[in-house]
């Protein structure tokens, strides 16, 4: 656990991940146009959707990620309430913009591939609603940790709503199999293994790992300017208590 308490300082997580970012950037780019060239060119389409289909190999890795982001977010709050890591509030901070921005596309490309196949943008199907309150939950915590000036303050708060909002996951994972849904049910992740044929299953997991490599990258690269800001806000305080003491002795 070591590497645990080394990031746990931020001067040590600044320099670990201005060596790790380039690397994680790269091999994302890689991996993400292999799988997005696989999708769009060498899979097949569906002999009942037929091209629609390729809208899967956007929404579902997004689908994936937006339910992983809030759940990194959940663990970052056990870390603040029970661990007090210093780290943890800044991960799931910068996490809420990234998650509320892979479950906005995730419900703008099930809506496009909802058209045709269902013929209508949005009904207010259990895994659709599910994923649109995951959406609601990430604009309500990011609304949150800016409306409280104190960082710690901001953070403890988030932590419990963040916790109590996580009840929500897995309603969105079994909401197909609980309610008679629209939504197909799952094809990847199941007890009896994937339904999906290796000649769409591989491009869409190169894409998922590729988002996710990406999603890394971005994150870590936002907790570098978190720490950042928290360091010129820290400094500014610092510089203001001064001058209104200097004032006070003036006085």
């Amino acid at each position: 656990m070591s590497w645990f308490t080394d990031l746990a300082n931020p001067s040590r997580f600044l320099r670990y991940s201005s060596t790790i970012l380039p690397w994680l950037f790269g091999a994302s780019a890689i991996v993400l146009a292999v799988g997005l060239y696989m999708s769009f060119f060498t899979a097949p389409e569906d002999y009942q959707q037929g091209q629609t289909i390729r809208i899967m190999f956007i929404h579902v890795p997004f689908a994936w990620l937006s339910m992983a982001t809030y759940g990194l977010m959940a663990v970052s709050a056990i870390g603040t309430l029970v661990w007090k890591h210093p780290l943890a509030d800044v991960s799931a901070k910068v996490a809420a913009p990234l998650g509320a921005a892979f479950a906005l596309i995730t419900l703008l490309t099930g809506s496009f591939w909802g058209k045709p196949m269902w013929g209508a943008w949005w009904v207010w199907d259990a895994r659709l609603t599910s994923m649109l309150v995951l959406f609601l939950m990430y604009l309500g915590l990011i609304a949150l940790w800016n409306a409280v000036e104190d960082p710690i303050r901001a953070g403890k708060a988030a932590a419990i709503l963040t916790l109590v909002g996580s009840i929500n996951l897995p309603i969105i994972k079994f909401s197909v199999d609980w309610w008679n849904t629209l939504h197909q049910p799952a094809s990847v992740f199941r007890a009896g293994g994937p339904t999906i044929h290796s000649s769409m299953l591989i491009p869409l997991l190169l894409t998922a790992i590729g988002m996710t490599l990406l999603f890394l990258a971005l994150h870590m690269f936002a907790m570098r300017t978190e720490i950042l800001k928290r360091r010129v806000r820290t400094l500014r305080l610092m510089e203001a208590s001064q001058v209104g003491l200097s004032q006070a002795r003036g006085a």
